[in-house]
């Protein structure tokens, strides 16, 4: 008892709209900004303000593209 060509193509049709619609409601969540920019990120973040000593989430790159201010944020400090 084989399946009809049909309903092998119907299944495939309804698993590729339900890999869709999964794929566009996962991106739907990450819509949101995780951390606001104008608030601080830790408890630390004024008091490096003070010393003159903080480092901005993000830099423009050589091309002025905007890249995350890993070696600022992560590296040593003075």
């Amino acid at each position: 008892m084989g399946r009809s060509h049909a309903h092998i193509r119907l299944t495939r049709a309804a698993a590729g709209l339900l890999i869709l619609a999964g794929v566009f409601g996962a991106s739907a969540g990450c819509s949101e900004v995780l951390f606001d920019p104008k608030k601080p990120r830790t408890q630390y973040d004024r008091y490096d303000r003070i010393r003159g000593d903080y480092a901005p989430q993000y830099i423009e790159d050589e091309f002025g593209q905007r890249r995350p201010n890993l070696r600022g944020r992560l590296g040593r400090r003075n």
